[in-house]
């Protein structure tokens, strides 16, 4: 029989920082909680729990999924759907739960990209899966350069006004299609609450292609995603690639990806982590929670210990800017 959860009383007293997210009402803890890994079918459970409770007790209120989390496909929300039937559904509405739709997910021409079709499907099936009534936030996974901008975004308009989400997101679409979603949206009064993009200190694409700061002067609110470069940002590789890591196994990342002028960099930033007192990753994350127009930062976690070090970041010291440019 499963120990009852009950979520630590000081849970908003614990250390957590919220921001707004953009010009709305909703305010976001620093660090979100993301379910791209360690949360599929071939995860154990128990530490799904372990890792979920933990985040909830620091503050952790926002929960970040899509529809293809795993592996395999759908089990991610599949995970979250048990933790609110154990644990999480006396906390609903302290919770804010995103899911997303984009990127394939079943088999066939309405299984992938944006049309109105697929984003309406892979939503009730996603509320099936996660066993709630609704979404706080539903985003575009993606662009989809083939099916009219129109189509897409009057869906995501149009779920909302079902009631099947709070509110909407596009995570991974270029400056000048974001630029359209943003007024298109606005002139259908489902104003767009937040853009989700890669950000880390390896790539800022976001920043150099100007997505930062047009959310930023909209009132867009931005979470970053890949905060640790999948692992690169870390000590991980420092010493070059480890038999049991995902470079190891080339999973997401390939061996050729670590050249040396790569591993020059990476020590260069892990001596300045060094002499702040951090590690590269908390170093890292809190790079990120200083840039302009950021609200919140996904980071995963493979158990607790993982996640209170990346909690750290919240804390962290403001940075020189020359020393990261």
């Amino acid at each position: 029989m499963k120990e009852l959860y009950f979520a630590a009383e000081n849970r908003y007293d614990n250390g957590m920082q919220f921001e707004r997210c953009g010009r709305s009402g909703v305010l976001l803890p620093k660090v979100s909680l993301g379910f791209w890994h360690n949360f599929g079918s071939v995860d154990p459970y128990e530490r799904s729990r372990q890792i979920t409770h933990y985040a909830f007790d620091h503050g952790i209120t926002h929960f970040d999924l899509a529809n293809n989390y795993g592996p395999v496909y759908g089990s991610a929300e599949e995970t979250m759907g048990r933790l609110m039937d154990d644990d999480f559904r006396p906390y609903r509405d302290e919770l804010f739960i995103s899911s997303k739709a984009g990127y394939d997910m079943w088999p066939g021409p309405y299984g992938n990209w944006g049309s109105r079709k697929y984003l309406m499907a892979s939503l009730d099936q996603s509320l099936k899966r996660m066993k709630i009534d609704y979404v706080d936030l539903f985003y575009s996974h993606r662009y989809d350069p083939e099916t009219p901008l129109e189509e897409t975004l009057q869906a995501l308009v149009d779920i909302v006004r079902a009631g099947k989400a709070l509110y909407v997101g596009i995570s991974n679409w270029p400056l000048e299609p974001l630029k359209f979603g943003y007024e298109y949206l606005k002139a259908h009064d489902v104003p767009l609450l937040i853009y989700q993009g890669r950000l880390n200190m390896l790539n800022r694409k976001p920043q150099e292609e100007g997505i930062l700061d047009f959310c930023a002067e909209k009132g867009v609110g931005f979470i970053a995603f890949s905060p640790l470069a999948q692992g690169l940002l870390t000590d991980r590789y420092l010493q070059g690639i480890p038999d049991d890591s995902r470079m190891a196994k080339e999973k997401f990342l390939k061996r050729e990806m670590l050249t040396p002028e790569l591993l020059v960099k990476l020590h260069y930033y892990n001596d300045i982590a060094q002499s702040r007192g951090e590690s590269l990753a908390e170093m890292a994350l809190a790079w990120i929670l200083q840039q302009r127009g950021v609200t919140s930062v996904l980071v995963g976690a493979s158990s607790t210990a993982q996640l209170e070090k990346n909690l750290r970041c919240i804390k962290a010291d403001p940075f020189i800017t020359e020393l990261l440019s």
